[in-house]
């Protein structure tokens, strides 16, 4: 019985008769015997009773058939239509590698890393991977905030709380610190140890010092029957006491390093060339009473206790080449006072630095404001609350000026060892303020504190106000932990 009606009468017309190796017979109309065979084929082959199979499951079609297969066969032809037939394989699903997290772009790197600004948090990001590593090394980024190192080899990595050690060192037994580097003298050298790159600097021993010059000897007289130095203290009076120490150094320059040398609270300028086998130091001037020095605009400068601001002129040694004091001058006369006792048991002591803020050079006046348990017991003077005045130096007319902002997004981190200006603006800290350290050394203590621990304090210059910012962080008081100082870090 024919499928379909070809004619305009509606009789029924037979299918056309087609040869089966002819082409054209699967264009024609199929007659019912063909869509059995079709059928059937579909049923052994598929395993189905109707209807194709789902696409998920049967991955090829027959050509000839249009029936799947089960599995896509091994020879593109299939087996039920002879050697010419081929089966069109499924193509495979073309997908975009995935992207490593070592291939980030060193922009966006970038932008990652001015996000963070705890160093710890930077060695971190830059220590997976060495695509990391290299994109840290490669970004100019703002400075990170500074660490506090304690002598016990503890550091703490602001604004974390938690105390860490560097690994494989513990620099415990520093004596002084200098930007990013730890000083610890010995009897055979002084060295300068970078925490962060672990490089190191020799210094020569403060007991090989060239004497300038070179015959100088001590002069002594007697006072009732007491030995007095003679005219006033220098170098030659106490260059062989045991007591003989580093209170500030400061390395100018790759060829010039300085450091205050003495004892409590006289000392004298020395310097020398890293690598060299002795410091210099002018054998007859006066020691003085310095409380601080610093490289500024290619110039030494140092601060005495009257306030007075003295610039130190170096030349070379014309038979060493090292560096040497050639001449000290006045740059600045000071307006001092010293530490002043009232009649109702109080006391005012001050401390000073030095330090550069937004190309200018300031002197920071901290004064302590201490108390007197019982009238005459001036060694048992207790320290109270601080204040602080800032003031710039007016070279042009040599004198100091009282100021009332060290910049808006600026932060003074004073320390006796090392203070410096830092930007943290793009941070989200607030400019005009000081954050100092209660690091008074054993010899050059006016006074005491009634709490056991000692931590780091902030005052906001604008409004004169006190914080602890991180109350967690807090070490012991006591002879071994007094020489705290803050660290900074090269990036």
């Amino acid at each position: 019985t024919p499928l379909y009606s070809t004619d305009g009468s509606g009789a029924a017309a037979s299918a056309p008769r087609v040869d089966p190796s002819s082409g054209a017979g699967r264009t024609a109309l199929p007659s019912l015997g063909r869509w059995r065979q079709r059928r059937n084929h579909t049923r052994s082959r598929c395993g189905r009773g109707r209807g194709r199979p789902s696409r998920s499951t049967w991955p090829a079609w027959c050509s000839a058939c249009s029936a799947r297969t089960p599995t896509a066969p091994a020879s593109p032809r299939c087996g039920s239509h002879g050697e010419g037939t081929v089966v069109a394989e499924k193509k495979p699903n073309l997908q975009p590698p995935a992207l490593s997290w070592s291939s980030i772009p060193l922009d966006l790197a970038g932008l990652v890393l001015r996000l963070l600004p705890a160093h710890a948090d930077r060695a971190r990001f830059a220590s997976v991977c060495l695509q990391w590593r290299a994109a840290a090394r490669q970004q100019l980024l703002p400075r990170p905030l500074p660490l506090l190192a304690l002598p016990d080899g503890t550091f703490y990595s602001l604004p974390y709380t938690k105390p860490f050690r560097f690994p494989g060192c513990g620099f415990a037994g520093y004596q002084s610190a200098c930007g990013s580097w730890l000083v610890f003298p010995r009897d055979d050298g002084c060295f300068l140890v970078d925490p962060f790159s672990r490089e190191t600097v020799t210094l020569p021993p403060l007991s090989s010092v060239r004497l300038r010059p070179p015959n100088a000897v001590a002069k002594w007289s007697y006072e009732h029957g007491a030995k007095v130095a003679d005219p006033y203290v220098t170098w030659m009076h106490m260059k062989d006491s045991d007591k003989l120490h580093i209170s500030k150094l400061v390395v100018c320059s790759p060829n010039l390093v300085a450091a205050l040398v003495g004892i409590g609270y006289t000392s004298q300028i020395l310097m020398c060339q890293p690598g060299a086998l002795s410091w210099s130091v002018r054998a007859y001037d006066r020691c003085k009473r310095f409380e601080d020095m610093s490289f500024y605009q290619g110039k030494l400068y140092a601060l005495t206790k009257g306030e007075n601001l003295l610039v130190v002129n170096i030349s070379d040694d014309h038979c060493t080449g090292d560096p040497q004091v050639s001449r000290i001058g006045q740059v600045i006369k000071g307006d001092p006072w010293y530490s002043i006792a009232f009649t109702n048991n109080a006391m005012l002591c001050k401390k000073l630095y030095l330090v550069e803020s937004c190309g200018a050079l300031l002197m920071v006046r901290r004064t302590i404001v201490c108390r007197i348990p019982e009238p005459g017991l001036y060694s048992e003077a207790v320290a109270g609350w601080s204040a602080f005045e800032v003031f710039k130096a007016d070279f042009e007319h040599s004198r100091w000026i009282s100021v009332s902002t060290v910049g808006a997004n600026q932060v003074l981190f004073l320390g006796r060892r090392c203070s410096r200006a830092v930007s943290l603006s793009q941070y989200g800290v607030l400019g005009d303020q000081i954050s100092f350290l209660d690091d008074d050394e054993e010899n050059r203590m006016e006074y005491g504190y009634d709490k056991e621990n000692a931590s780091f304090g902030t005052y906001d210059i604008r409004s004169g106000g006190f914080s602890s910012v991180h109350p967690e962080i807090s070490w012991k008081r006591c002879d071994e932990m007094r020489l705290a100082a803050w660290l900074f870090p090269h990036d």
